[in-house]
């Protein structure tokens, strides 16, 4: 939902109701954009409230993790110390819908004379910032100073007066009404849903987008080319999410495709509605755990990138060698053609003329049809019968020697993407750690002199099925091996998506009765999900009992074969199977 005005509203609606009436005990600086306020709240309890005013991520939540800070505070640090530690914060509120929180705070001088200052944080992307300001709206300084160099609009430093900059044609959406929805949106031609975010303040594109959906709309549509019914219903839903707003009555969540969080929002989104979402019993905690889901996601993609170069690189370079191969492979299938143009030479060469060019002869393998042979003229029919039998041997060695090369390429072809696949999935370190010891193993990356194997603590994912099956899924090639072949015993059930890379998914079997119908249906989904096909609507899964699961010698490890296996075709939807935590 991106940290829209909504979402705002949402938040200062919490912090009222925690830190109005608190002190503010402690001021720390950890970034040189970020501040961590520690306040002593009314109810005896003190609460973190985390602002960061960074370009790339601006944010605001109140936290119970503290942050290390420098030895040395820095200025901004040492000037809200002096001034509001200890102060008592008097009011919180968001000026019009605007990506803005005020805090008022109350505070005693040197002197002993009750003074009031104000906080205003600016949570707007790259024009972010925290802006510290007197009783009279003078800015005493802020986190970052804004020039008349770098801005033409509104210089923010000490001394200036604080002002919001003009929203230029943006109404307030708390204050419109229904007929003023419609003077405002639809004498544009603009595409609806933007038409939406455009004239009304702090509301983004998604939620745009949602009102939109909600109302049956395609969002592309020119305000203007409407009818009247579906302005009815974007008017009717716009104002009901506003009153919403004004009622604060907000149920954050999170949206996530399987693992990994891919949006949040403080009301349900059913543009989302494929998703799986988590709810939270507060804004905080919803955006603590997203941007902390999102760091995670982040830093391993880009602790994994010179490994997905790796990759890359070795896949385009064996596609390119596979197509070449397979296409001289192609020009060997001529090998029968001459083998037969030889055979009939030899039988049929009385019959040819001396220096012709081509020959009729019958083909005794096809009722004695007549066929058309190409001669050498300056050669005999039993030399030119010689010379198409080499063409024949040649092309068979050709044929030979390239299917056993062609075997290998594509062999490696689907290791490497089974070691792409497993990277999609990789949440730690260790599971990096893993995949980049199959690629030293295998020769993509040369193991520096000395370096020995690293101690791998990496482990399967560990789900419960809804009968209470233990149900385990590798998370790379080495853990579907052992997996396999060292923990699964000959009834425990085995999951993979058929005929494309993924996790082998092992089912514990217990020893009373059959297997649940529900249980092959989760253990199925979750071989969907942790597999190339996770984006596919369906993918079909092969399962069968371990015991009739076989590995070929010499091949990669996780590389299997079967037969006489079941079938099934799955969502890669994992959304309520328990997975279990530590283990």
């Amino acid at each position: 939902m991106a940290f829209d005005g909504i979402t705002i509203a949402s938040l200062v609606r919490e912090l009222q109701s925690s830190l109005l009436e608190g002190r503010i005990f402690k001021i720390a600086q950890p970034e040189m954009d970020e501040l961590l306020l520690t306040i002593k709240c009314k109810d005896r309890t003190q609460r973190r409230l985390l602002i960061s005013a960074g370009a790339s991520l601006p944010l605001m939540y109140l936290t119970n993790s503290n942050k290390p800070s420098p030895i040395t505070a820095p200025n901004f640090c040492m000037l809200l110390r002096k001034h509001i530690q200890n102060g008592k914060i008097t009011n919180i509120f968001q000026p019009s819908m605007e990506r803005i929180v005020h805090f008022e705070i109350e505070h005693y001088n040197e002197m002993g004379d009750l003074c009031h200052k104000q906080l205003i944080v600016e949570l707007m992307g790259k024009h972010s910032n925290i802006i510290f300001c007197d009783d009279t709206g003078n800015i005493i300084d802020s986190i970052k100073h804004v020039s008349a160099l770098v801005s033409s609009v509104r210089e923010v430093l000490p001394g200036r007066a604080y002002f919001i900059p003009p929203t230029i044609e943006k109404k307030n959406p708390l204050q419109v009404q229904e007929e003023d929805v419609r003077e405002v949106l639809f004498g544009d031609a603009k595409p609806i849903h933007k038409a939406i975010y455009t004239s009304m303040t702090g509301i983004s594109p998604i939620v745009a987008q949602e009102i939109c959906y909600r109302a049956g709309v395609d969002s592309s549509i020119p305000a203007n080319a409407l009818e009247g019914e579906q302005k009815n219903l974007i008017c009717q839903i716009f104002v009901e999410w506003m009153k919403r707003v004004r009622e604060g009555s907000f149920s954050p969540n999170m949206i996530m495709d399987g693992r990994e969080p891919i949006d949040f929002a403080v009301f349900e989104m059913q543009v989302y509605k494929d998703k799986m979402t988590k709810d939270y019993d507060s804004t905080s905690s919803m955006l603590e755990e997203y941007y902390a889901m999102r760091d995670v996601v982040t830093r391993i993609r880009q602790k994994s990138a010179d490994l997905r170069l790796v990759v890359q690189n070795a896949l385009a370079k064996d596609y390119k060698k596979y197509d070449l191969q397979c296409k001289q492979l192609k020009d060997t299938q001529k090998r029968e053609k001459y083998k037969l143009y030889g055979e009939l030479l030899m039988t049929y060469g009385y019959e040819v003329e001396e220096g012709a060019s081509e020959c009729m002869v019958p083909n005794y393998y096809d009722d004695n049809k007549e066929i058309k042979i190409p001669l050498d003229k300056d050669l005999s029919p039993t030399e030119n019968a010689k010379r198409y039998y080499e063409k024949y041997n040649k092309l068979k060695r050709t044929f030979e020697a390239l299917t056993e090369i062609v075997q290998d390429t594509q062999s490696e072809i689907e290791h490497l993407e089974s070691i792409r696949a497993a990277m999609d999935i990789a949440l730690e370190e260790n599971d990096l750690a893993q995949l980049k010891e199959e690629l030293m193993e295998y020769g993509f990356i040369k193991r520096k002199g000395g370096t020995k194997k690293v101690k791998i603590t990496s482990k399967p994912f560990h789900y419960i099925s809804s009968d209470g099956y233990d149900m385990y899924v590798g998370k790379n090639n080495y853990q579907n091996e052992d997996l396999t072949f060292k923990m699964a015993t000959g009834n425990d059930w085995w999951f993979h998506a058929k005929g494309m890379p993924g996790s082998h998914v092992i089912v514990k079997n217990k020893a009373e009765g059959e297997m649940p119908d529900k249980t092959f249906e989760e253990a199925a989904r979750l071989a969907a999900y942790y597999s190339k096909g996770k984006e596919q609507k369906k993918v079909e899964i092969d399962y069968i009992q371990k015991k009739h699961v076989k590995k070929v010698s010499g091949a990669k490890p996780g590389f299997v074969i079967y037969h006489t296996n079941y079938s099934m075709s799955i969502e890669p939807d994992i959304e309520g199977i328990e997975e279990v935590k530590g283990k």
